[in-house]
């Protein structure tokens, strides 16, 4: 696919209604979540608008930063950057066919709105999710900094009830069982189970202060800096059956 002509482009922030929408009826998650800014990418078509004296235009993709959703993540990058500082990269959703390159022009026109716009965000963290079969490529290409997957202490488990039926978080089931222990689980359940391991996201973070403060956040970073992953290292994800009564 061709690059996509950036002069046709443009980024200004949107109402977080418009973001919910786009993201909800086509990210891959379906899934909104808590988001304090949003910005639209919008793509000139060519065309004069039917009702104003001015070019046509249409929304095809959406970023949206907020809160790092971990309780500990907005303290975890550098002991030189506030918790208060920092933002998290949420929801990222650009529409097919418009070029190989307009994903990493959006998030490169975050980075200048924010600096703009936002100048006490210091620091963006984002995450790729490997059971998706995502490694980050996206993050890789516009220069963020790897800090590898292994930051989380603990492995997490999905757990499902019936053999044909869903994986549920063991964040989810915890507040019914008491526990997401898969040895504790096997004296509360009265029939087998199924698990599988979580896999642990790969972690990107971008600075976004001046040159001063990137190089003092760099000399102290909390975690140390990763050769970035290929999709060849994402791990297979078995799943395993607990049989209760053994």
């Amino acid at each position: 696919m061709k690059y996509v002509d950036t002069s046709k482009l443009s980024v200004r922030e949107i109402n977080r209604k418009v973001a919910k929408s786009m993201v909800v009826k086509y990210h891959y998650s379906k899934q909104w979540t808590k988001c304090s800014i949003a910005l639209g990418l919008y793509y000139r078509t060519g065309n004069q608008h039917s009702f104003f004296d001015e070019p046509e235009e249409k929304i095809i993709g959406t970023i949206c930063y907020g809160d790092p959703i971990g309780r500990h993540s907005g303290a975890s990058i550098s002991v030189s950057i506030p918790r208060e500082n920092v933002y998290e990269l949420v929801r990222l959703f650009v529409h097919d066919g418009y070029g190989n390159n307009v994903e990493s022009y959006l998030i490169g026109e975050g980075f200048n709105w924010l600096k703009k716009n936002r100048k006490d965000i210091k620091a963006l963290i984002s995450y790729s999710d490997p059971q998706q079969g995502h490694v980050g490529t996206i993050y890789q290409a516009t220069n963020w900094l790897y800090q590898g997957n292994r930051i989380r202490p603990n492995d997490s488990w999905l757990f499902k009830f019936e053999e044909n039926g869903k994986f549920q978080h063991g964040r989810t089931i915890f507040p019914y069982y008491k526990t997401n222990d898969i040895k504790k689980m096997k004296s509360l359940v009265e029939k087998d189970f199924w698990v599988k391991k979580e896999l642990r996201k790969h972690r990107y973070v971008y600075l976004l202060g001046s040159k001063t403060e990137k190089r003092k956040a760099l000399k102290n970073l909390k975690h140390p800096l990763l050769p970035y992953p290929k999709v060849a290292d994402v791990e297979e994800i078995k799943i395993i059956k607990v049989e209760v009564n053994k």
